[in-house]
């Protein structure tokens, strides 16, 4: 199924404008950018100050989790079993399940949307586009991003328990 997924998507998805704008939501993500930059400017708010903390510290844990998963399942990226492939951002190391964007995205996403509906559904749009933009990009399999998202739901929701003890 991820296979005949991301062949869709590598067949069917790709023009002039997905071509600029996937790499763009893709390297906003990278590092959980976006994120951090949230957690910041929220930080530097008293009265948001707690809610950026938890945002900083889902992301955290979700790149920790993922980062250590990652040579344990031990899953190639896509664009290794098709090296004729030409990627449209640097070449990604590493293992490619779970999806390190899926998961600090969507931990974010996840504490923004509890904390605030309107700008959560924002957050989780972006989040949505970030993890397509990995499949899309080749670097990831539609399984890593799905898996990765379910990490960072998972983070956001341990932190935000660990908060209210």
């Amino acid at each position: 199924m991820d296979v005949r997924i991301i062949s869709y998507v590598q067949t069917h998805c790709h023009n002039r404008f997905t071509d600029f704008i996937f790499p763009l939501l893709s390297r906003i993500g990278n590092a959980g950018a976006v994120w951090l930059t949230a957690a910041v400017f929220l930080g530097y708010n008293r009265h948001t100050r707690t809610f950026a903390f938890m945002l900083f510290f889902s992301l955290a844990l979700a790149h920790i989790i993922s980062q250590i998963l990652k040579p344990i399942i031990g899953r190639p990226r896509p664009f290794m079993a098709n090296p004729g492939v030409s990627l449209l951002i640097h070449t990604p190391g590493g293992y490619s399940c779970p999806s390190g964007h899926s998961a600090s995205s969507f931990a974010a996403a996840t504490v923004i949307l509890l904390f605030n509906s309107r700008f959560g559904t924002a957050a989780l749009i972006l989040a949505l586009l970030i993890a397509f933009s990995r499949v899309f990009l080749f670097v990831h399999y539609p399984s890593d991003t799905i898996l990765g998202s379910l990490l960072g739901v998972l983070c956001a929701f341990v932190v935000i328990y660990l908060y209210k003890l």
